[in-house]
């Protein structure tokens, strides 16, 4: 009887951690960002394995107000024709700079912020390639953009 105590709790036990290694593996890798009054992103280079869970926290550091200087995250599918999209987001205020008709170029994004604001959004790396990001806010992508590279 002893004995089928001490494997109860020590199957117990081995539960509790196999519970508590699946949800670590489960929780999606976070990359801050910062976004600034001078148009820049502090990351401009992500690397990712395919289907891997990314979590994107997006920190504007900027003082400017958000009709001035908003900024949000959005990353967009190989090949996009950046100047199109950024051209077709400048009228696209109400759904934050994501205009619908360019939609199926788009695989993640976060909502416009202000100053001393963040978002976030998760999701799993795509396919290996090279995908764009941009700050879509009008006239920002230009100099806010850079690459995650799936691999």
């Amino acid at each position: 009887m002893k004995n089928l105590r001490s494997l109860l709790s020590f199957a117990a036990a081995l539960c509790a951690a196999g519970a508590s290694l699946l949800s670590a593996a489960a929780a999606p890798r976070e990359i801050e960002i910062t976004a600034n009054d001078q148009m820049k992103f502090g990351v401009t280079a992500i690397e990712a394995k395919a289907g891997e869970q990314l979590k994107v926290v997006l920190k504007n550091i900027g003082t400017l107000p958000k009709e001035a200087m908003g900024h949000n995250w959005v990353l967009l599918k190989p090949g996009t024709d950046l100047n199109a999209f950024a051209m077709a987001a400048m009228t696209a205020k109400d759904s934050d700079y994501v205009p619908a008709a360019h939609k199926d170029k788009v695989v993640a994004f976060t909502k416009v912020i202000g100053p001393k604001q963040t978002a976030d959004v998760t999701f799993a790396a795509p396919a290996p390639g090279e995908y764009p990001f941009i700050c879509s806010f009008p006239g920002h992508y230009m100099l806010m953009k850079g690459t995650l590279t799936v691999k």
